[in-house]
């Protein structure tokens, strides 16, 4: 298209008659218009719990995410998982015990553990225990995730641990996955756990 024949509408009438100023417009459409107050502003899937906070025996779930088969063909070749039961159409078919290709199980917990994550700044990932694949999860499943908080204790001067669970579930409920994720968290007061630590 000639630029020079590009047409504008004309800008709109203010109440007084007069012509509102494209300046006024941006305006109107930014109720946001000062970056410094964005850092204001609550962010959106964030926690920001601290080891007082956590209470045992809570529970959360996540949003369901159904799994489809041009990303397990991705995630494959990123991790250069090339197993037939993950990778091979006719082996799963043929061969396979299932009849069909399964979801590499790495996959099922990094999905299931990331529809969890919490982007809480004041926890640290220490470690996981107890992983089991206890259901195969296949290319089309469903899948979603709760968290339930275990225990806590105190264990150094300015963190504690805490222990939760993470269940993922496909489908209409099957348990695929189970694992135990312990963090370390800040206290909010760490002098009321000083005489407390196991390590100093």
């Amino acid at each position: 298209m000639d630029p020079s024949k590009a047409r504008f509408e004309p800008l709109s009438a203010g109440n007084d008659g007069t012509r509102e100023s494209s300046q006024s417009r941006r305006d109107t459409m930014n109720p946001n218009p000062d970056p410094e107050k964005h850092k204001e502003l609550p962010q959106f899937n964030t926690e920001t719990w601290l080891y007082e906070d956590f209470q045992p025996g809570e529970r959360i779930r996540s949003i369901r995410r159904t799994i489809s088969e041009g990303e397990c063909m991705l995630f494959n070749s990123l991790v250069l998982d090339c197993h037939p039961y993950v990778a091979d159409e006719i082996f799963a078919q043929e061969e396979g015990v299932f009849g069909r290709r399964l979801v590499a199980g790495a996959m099922v917990f990094s999905y299931g553990l990331g529809l969890m994550a919490h982007n809480n700044i004041h926890t640290f990932s220490y470690g996981y225990d107890k992983l089991r694949f206890i259901k195969p999860v296949f290319i089309g499943d469903t899948i979603y995730t709760i968290r339930t908080n275990l225990e806590k204790r105190p264990k150094y001067t300015e963190m504690g641990l805490v222990r939760v669970s993470y269940e993922v579930f496909k489908n209409k409920g099957e348990l695929a996955l189970y694992c135990e994720h312990l963090q370390t968290v800040k206290y909010r007061n760490p002098e009321a756990f000083a005489q407390l630590v196991e390590k100093r």
